[in-house]
């Protein structure tokens, strides 16, 4: 007996040293971009990433502030990715007490009838009546780490749904801030074409004095309405947009679509200026999606050493002992205990390929979240050198179209004062008042550009979840 016993306990020793040939394997983070794919010389060796900053010390529009706090209590998805992560929290504690045994108690009362021929029926008169109070202990070695690579993968989902939730922060202020930019940006417009309504309803009146007075034709009054009906037509949009942009504001703070309050749009609604971007190797490491996807990519490398590990031997222990008696008053008595003990060591031989197929499938998987990994990465860039360009676009957009609008201003001006003199025709001022419509029109929506690709380089780099 006492030789089975020391086979068993070399075979099982042998086992622990072959570990280190069968051992779940570490993970190391894969190189999947570089600082070459931002496509961009702005990239300052700032220590300092804006990402870094608070969105609360971002944004100098206390309203737009509110609004901000207000959708990260209520906005919906935000809500669902808190449950999403309070699940995941739960799994991983799961997870992280598979170290621990097993312990079930027991407490029944069993009855049988047996048959009088039988071969215990005689002797028990027929029947048994027997009282039972047990405990059964159970707890499996983790001797090819697969214990410990699904507590990994349970911490690796955890995180995965922590950042996931940072990520839903984090282009909630993102769409929260350009939309409140986007009604600033139309009430700006809105005063502009307001006033242009006025002007040319003052000019039809004048338009329609000079033609009674013979100094006009009625082609001149016909077109000085035509352009008032324009800029009514303008004005339209713009209150049909305003309305829609703040039912869409309206939702993403989760409440009923309804009037947003808001302030004007100024010169710099942010306190900082977006030109400390940091050291290009920082500029992912701040996205909560990024880091999320590296999770799903450790989860899935986890499971794949959890697949590995069932083609090995397991080793259970299992014991079990308590209290049995065919008469309850003597239940509790030392002669009614009882115990067993097992050890097993179970080795799968023929399963269906249920245990192939499955590390097949963790091979995939990972591979897909690699995959989705990379593609996450590879975005992250492309929106860094995206944000980056758009900035610089939109300041030199604003002072192209300061020019211009100086230019047509000043053409209006001149074109008016030789109608009067009767050196110009009346067409001419007309396509000069238009000029400088549109060009007002579009210095206010590069204006808008300039904020919102501020807000996208801030998203781009992981800014907005702190």
């Amino acid at each position: 007996m006492n030789k089975h016993i020391i086979r068993i306990s070399i075979f099982i020793l042998a086992l622990i040293t072959l570990q280190s040939c069968f051992v779940s394997k570490e993970y190391t983070r894969p190189t999947v971009t570089s600082s070459s794919y931002f496509r961009s010389d702005a990239l300052p060796q700032d220590s300092v990433s804006l990402a870094a900053v608070s969105w609360r010390d971002l944004f100098t529009d206390t309203t737009l502030v509110q609004y901000i706090e207000e959708g990260l209590e209520h906005n919906i998805d935000i809500r669902v990715a808190m449950q999403q992560m309070a699940a995941a929290n739960a799994y991983y504690l799961r997870d992280k007490a598979g170290y621990l045994p097993s312990l079930n108690v027991n407490g029944q009362v069993t009855h049988q009838k047996l048959a009088g021929n039988s071969q215990f029926g005689s002797f028990f008169d027929g029947s048994i009546t027997q009282y039972e109070l047990s405990a059964a202990l159970a707890w499996e070695a983790d001797i090819w780490g697969k214990i410990r690579s699904n507590k990994r993968a349970g911490h690796a989902a955890y995180l995965q749904s922590r950042e996931s939730h940072q990520a839903v922060k984090t282009e909630l202020v993102s769409r929260i801030a350009t939309t409140y930019f986007q009604l600033l940006a139309l009430d700006e417009q809105r005063k502009v074409v307001t006033g242009t309504i006025i002007n040319r309803e003052n000019s039809l009146e004048t338009t329609k004095a000079l033609k009674d007075a013979g100094l006009l034709t009625a082609v001149a009054v016909k077109q000085t309405e035509a352009q008032l009906y324009t800029a009514q037509g303008i004005l339209i949009d713009l209150n049909r947009n305003t309305r829609l942009l703040e039912n869409t504001l309206s939702v993403l703070l989760g409440r009923e679509p309804g009037p947003i309050p808001r302030s004007s749009m100024q010169a710099d609604m942010l306190s900082t200026e977006v030109t400390s971007v940091g050291y290009p190797i920082q500029l992912l490491r701040n996205r909560p999606d990024v880091r999320a996807a590296e999770a799903g990519l450790v989860n899935a490398f986890e499971l794949t050493n959890v697949a590995k590990s069932n083609f090995y031997p397991t080793l259970r222990i299992t014991s079990t002992g308590g209290l049995q008696s065919l008469e309850l008053d003597k239940l509790l008595s030392v002669n009614s205990l009882f115990a067993n003990m097992v050890a097993g060591l179970a080795q799968p031989v023929f399963n269906g390929r249920r245990i192939k197929s499955a590390y097949e499938v963790a091979l995939a998987q990972k591979e897909i979240a690699y995959l989705n990994f990379k593609r996450t990465m590879l975005t992250a860039t492309q929106e860094v050198s995206d944000g980056l360009y758009a900035l610089q676009a939109a300041e030199e957009k604003i002072e192209v179209k300061s020019k211009e609008f100086d230019a047509y201003d000043l053409a209006s001006d001149y074109s008016e004062e030789l109608l009067d003199n009767g050196l110009a025709n009346y067409l001419e001022v007309l396509r000069a008042r238009e000029n400088t419509l549109n060009s007002q029109m579009e210095i206010i929506q590069a204006r808008l550009n300039k904020l919102t690709a501020q807000v996208q380089v801030y998203r781009a780099l992981g800014g907005g979840w702190q």
